[in-house]
């Protein structure tokens, strides 16, 4: 029996290094600063207009800034290489930062939701016209933040998380304008409250999405779209491979995919090409590029075809493993 354990990484962070790295931070810096600055204005004129809907935006925005902070925090962790026990480095401290980030949200939208009920109950009068103001205000600041974000490398999860959080609070405080409006030509005081549950429905969603992939990463399942099955049944495809147990996928970090399994193949065949072809395979359909293979030849009784006595088996057909390709996963969560 021979064996060949094949390990292979592979980096795919686009500009990830150097210079990219240092621009990519100088835009997420801009951007941040755009949004604080304008976050401390807004929760002034939201105390001053008791509007809801403004202090409603002013929380999403401390959820923006927290995701760019993440961003520039795990562009950093991510270049320092493994040492000591973390043999991992620091890549899943971003993981941990997006699940806080996801429960913060969702207590966020918890209280606002109470509140917004509240003054739909007994409405609040709202200083309509500095909310249409700062709202407007916040729709162009959040442009320039979504522009100079989309200036960096977007092929990263990170930069794209915190993008789409600027998205979502541009939708808000669209709907908070809206609200302003109203209230100011027509003096309907709840369309304040009704802007602010349509925020907290944009915050419960991003929340839930951010808890749900980072438990999925913690607890180790294959990403989302990776058929498990269907990926072991592609490796035991191979012309040269016999059978495929013990796989395993998961996520090191977000967007960093990883792969083990033991692999036997055809007695007489290279093991060495075997892993090769997987590999390939695995980074091209896959983006599996962090992948762990353990190859052996099956032991001789494996391949034996035995010719069963009919008076025997009477009627029945014996069957070995022989030629038989099965791919036995490990589970979808290493």
């Amino acid at each position: 029996m021979s064996d060949a354990t094949g390990h292979a990484h592979g980096h795919g962070h686009g500009h990830g290094h150097g210079v990219g790295q240092d621009t990519d931070r100088r835009w997420l810096s801009i951007t941040l600063a755009l949004i604080v600055v304008f976050m401390a204005g807004e929760v002034v004129v939201g105390l001053v207009a008791q509007s809801l809907a403004l202090l409603s935006d002013a929380a999403h925005m401390l959820t923006d800034a927290g995701a760019i902070i993440l961003a520039i925090v795990a562009m950093r962790l991510a270049a320092r290489p493994p040492r000591g026990g973390y043999t991992y480095g620091l890549k899943r401290v971003e993981i941990l930062s997006a699940q806080a980030n996801g429960l913060t949200l969702l207590l966020l939208a918890a209280w606002l939701a109470y509140e917004a009920i509240r003054r739909l109950i007994v409405p609040t009068p709202v200083a309509g016209a500095l909310v249409v103001v700062t709202a407007l205000v916040g729709v162009v600041v959040n442009l320039v933040a979504t522009w100079c974000l989309s200036k960096a490398n977007r092929s990263s999860l990170n930069i794209e998380g915190a993008f789409q959080h600027l998205l979502t609070d541009l939708y808000g405080f669209i709907a908070t304008a809206i609200a302003g409006v109203i209230v100011v030509s027509t003096g309907f005081a709840r369309a304040d409250a009704i802007a602010t549950l349509i925020v907290v429905a944009l915050m419960t969603r991003a929340g839930v999405g951010l808890v749900r992939e980072s438990g999925r990463i913690f607890l180790e399942a294959a990403p989302t779209g990776i058929d498990t099955r269907a990926l072991g049944s592609r490796l035991a495809a191979h012309p040269d491979v016999v059978e495929v147990h013990d796989l395993h996928v998961w996520q090191i970090t977000s967007g960093q995919p990883a792969l083990s399994a033991h692999v036997l193949v055809q007695p007489g065949r290279d093991c060495h090409a075997v892993r090769t072809d997987l590999q390939a395979l695995l980074a091209r359909d896959y983006a599996i590029t962090h992948v762990t293979l353990q190859l052996d030849h099956p032991p001789p009784d494996l391949l034996t075809i035995t010719r069963a006595d009919p008076a025997v088996v009477q009627g029945h057909c014996a069957e070995s493993p022989a030629g038989g390709r099965s791919a036995s996963p490990g589970g979808e969560s290493g």
